[in-house]
């Protein structure tokens, strides 16, 4: 088995930072790129282009965050409201979101500044976060921007979403926010390899918790179709399945739900990307989660990121009704494709989505297209899936009528069209 080294992540140096920042301000005020670099190596800090600037209001969906007299902060608990329960928090501190709503920028752009303006108590974070969408409708993960490191997407986009996260510690007083901007361009000559669909076998838990709030809001049912991924870059907001993932059972079951929680163990390790943009732990392999490798190799002495012993080598946490639904007995590893990954230079007609509308119940999959076809797992509401293509099957009467369509989207694996909300029309199969 391989083993990974006992060290515990590095803490920012200040003089490091400060001295890559002069360098940085350096390169952009000269133009001149690194002696013997590639003028086309991601690495290279070169002038951008397309200079743009959106000056967002505080205002938008948000989430234990409250907007009043110009400012936002964390808001108080109110009698009678759920317990908040990010899945990898445990109450360690509060958290909420705001997000600031969507811009359409003139030209495409993949570089962000974002400075905040905030008054931050010691113990308290902002983490500004901005996300792109492509010409199919589909979105990449959120990138935190900070001081001397701006966002960077993995390709060009116009449509930009901008996303505050505030933290503070306990019952302590949390920061304010009073503005926020964005500072946009375009990297010149700087292109991230295409990489396929992250898919890694990683271990399942249960995470229960009915009449709890998740990170995104969202209160628990008992019979919930979600699951929680230890990084906020692929947190959904509550309703929205823009970050979606697949996992199959040894048996050969498979349910696809949305990500609205953040967990198990930690709210940084985004472990199915490569390094980079794997944001933490880039000494791990890719798919690694920090917390297997704390608990199966003893790496970062058996933490996780918040110093706690790592009981289990959760990758992944599984609402109830998923877990039941995968004929689960007991957490166990499962198979995960992570269904927002892989997708980059895809023609946006080539694309074809779909996304679960079955409020009450979630889709059953079926090997064939008809109601007596063999059940193969489930979709559950506001998940989005890959369309391969559509053929015709029974009759079924869902939420958007009666239809005899059914979308197949995997190899013998179909779902009724009647209960999803396509992007465009598939391919006949």
């Amino acid at each position: 088995m391989r083993t990974w080294s006992r060290r515990r992540r590095p803490a920012s140096t200040p003089v490091v930072l400060w001295v890559l920042a002069a360098a940085a301000v350096l390169l952009l005020a000269t133009g001149v790129a690194a002696t013997g670099a590639s003028p086309d190596d991601p690495g290279v800090v070169t002038p951008g282009t397309d200079a743009q600037r959106w000056d967002p209001q505080l205002a938008g969906s948000a989430v234990r965050v409250q907007v009043d007299g110009g400012a936002a902060r964390l808001a108080s608990p109110r009698d009678g409201e759920p317990p908040q329960r990010a899945g990898s928090l445990r109450g360690a501190q509060r958290q909420g979101f705001l997000d600031l709503g969507t811009h359409t920028f003139a030209h495409p752009v993949d570089r962000f500044d974002v400075p905040v303006t905030a008054e931050r108590p010691p113990g308290t974070s902002i983490i500004a976060e901005v996300r792109g969408r492509d010409d199919a409708g589909r979105w990449t993960e959120w990138v935190p921007s900070a001081p001397g490191a701006p966002a960077v997407l993995p390709a060009p986009s116009r449509t930009v979403a901008l996303r505050l996260t505030l933290t503070a510690p306990g019952t302590a007083a949390g920061p304010t926010v009073r503005s926020a901007s964005v500072h946009a361009d375009r990297r010149v000559g700087a292109q991230r390899e295409l990489t396929p669909r992250a898919s890694y076998k990683v271990f399942a838990t249960r995470e229960g918790l009915t009449g709890g709030t998740t990170s995104n809001g969202h209160v628990i049912t008992e019979n919930d179709q979600f699951v929680a991924l230890p990084s906020r870059g692929a947190l959904d907001a509550d309703g929205k399945g823009d970050y979606s993932v697949r996992m199959c059972t040894d048996a050969g079951r498979c349910a696809i739900v949305p990500v609205w929680d953040v967990g198990p163990w930690n709210t940084d390790d985004d472990y199915w990307n490569p390094a980079p943009p794997r944001t933490t732990y880039t000494d791990l392999p890719q798919g690694m989660p920090q917390a297997q490798a704390a608990f199966q190799n003893k790496y970062n002495d058996g933490d996780d990121g918040l110093g706690r012993t790592v009981k289990n080598p959760a990758g992944i946490d599984v609402a109830d009704g998923t877990f039941h639904a995968l004929g689960l007995g007991d957490n166990s590893f499962v198979t995960v494709d992570y269904l927002w990954t892989g997708r980059a230079g895809e023609s946006p007609t080539d694309v074809h989505l779909a996304t679960a509308d079955s409020p009450d119940n979630p889709v059953t999959i079926r090997s064939t297209p008809a109601n007596g076809g063999d059940d193969k797992g489930l979709v559950g509401n506001d998940a989005q899936v890959d369309v391969q293509c559509h053929v015709a099957g029974d009759s079924v009467t869902g939420s958007h009528g009666t239809s005899t369509d059914w979308l197949r989207i995997d190899t013998d694996k179909y779902v009724p069209a009647a209960w999803m909300v396509p992007t465009n029309q598939a391919p006949d199969c």
